[in-house]
């Protein structure tokens, strides 16, 4: 989508009206974004690595929450690990 070159305040207001869901490994951009304003969800995966062997197991819970739906929220998806 040619998107890459887009910071976070510029990709989610492109977003809106085009997605339903933010996925990201960024979890800081609760803190550094208005979300609650957002027609989408925001849902911020915390694994130990950003590996598919150690983001599998927060699939259950994604989509999960994915079939929730709800604009304006953030939830936070963490899976075992040591920080």
């Amino acid at each position: 989508m040619r998107w890459a070159d887009l910071n976070d305040g510029p990709l989610l207001d492109i977003m809106a009206g085009r997605f339903d869901v933010l996925v990201t490994l960024d979890k800081s951009i609760p803190k550094q974004q208005r979300l609650d304003h957002r027609p989408f969800s925001v849902i911020v995966l915390r694994a130990k690595t950003n590996r598919l062997t150690d983001l599998l197991p927060l699939m259950p819970a994604l989509l999960a929450c994915i079939a929730k739906g709800g604009g304006g929220e953030v939830h936070e998806l963490a899976g075992q690990f040591s920080a």
